[in-house]
This record gives structure tokens, C-alpha cells and sequence, in this order.
């Protein structure tokens, strides 16, 4: 019976590794490769572009670039804009700004 209760109390394999927050030794830290919040970035799961919100329970919260309902991705599905595309990002906002300044619009 002893050795039934020495049994119980001994963690199974790998089920600390589940509770566990703390990286793993050779795997990179969660906080080296957060983008930070306001920054364009595109998931390619759902080949979107949108704004990081938050980051919040292992997800990366989004919000489309023109305003809209955000949604949720896994932080390896989502990767920051290359040079171009920010460049593409930044003329198309300004395209939009000026439509919305030649039809009276407040900005």
C-alpha cells in the first residue's frame, strides 16, 4: 500500500512541462519575438494585414488596418511587414487621406 501512495505522488513524465511557463533551454523567450503593439504586421493563416492590438493568453490580437472587429493568431503565424510592404502600407494610407480630404471629410 505504500508503495501505491509513492506511486500517486510521483509527476508523470512531462507533466511539469505542462504547467510550466518558463521557455525551454535553445528555444527562443516569448518577449524576443513579440512585435510590439501598433505595429502592421500580417497573418498568413488568413493572408490578412492588421494592426497588433495585444498580446494576451499565447495569442496576438489584430485589428484591420482600417478599423474593424479584431481577431486572434498564433504568434507564429504572424510576422512583420518586409520594407515593401510597409512602403505599400504607408502610400495607401495616404491615398485614402487625401480621397477623405477632397470630399469634405474631418480627419
Amino acid at each position: 500500500m505504500n508503495s501505491e501512495k509513492q506511486w500517486e505522488a510521483a509527476p508523470s513524465p512531462g507533466s511539469e512541462a505542462t504547467n510550466d511557463t518558463t521557455p525551454r533551454p535553445g528555444r527562443p523567450g516569448l518577449e524576443a519575438t513579440r512585435l510590439p503593439v501598433g505595429r502592421l504586421a500580417h497573418d498568413v493563416r488568413r493572408d490578412k494585414r492588421g494592426i497588433v492590438m495585444d498580446h494576451q493568453d499565447g495569442a496576438v490580437w489584430l485589428r484591420p488596418e482600417g478599423g474593424g472587429t479584431e481577431w486572434t493568431a498564433r504568434p507564429r503565424d504572424v510576422r512583420p511587414l518586409n520594407v515593401r510592404e510597409q512602403a505599400e502600407a504607408l502610400m495607401w494610407a495616404r491615398v485614402a487621406s487625401a480621397n477623405a480630404r477632397s470630399r469634405g471629410e474631418v480627419l
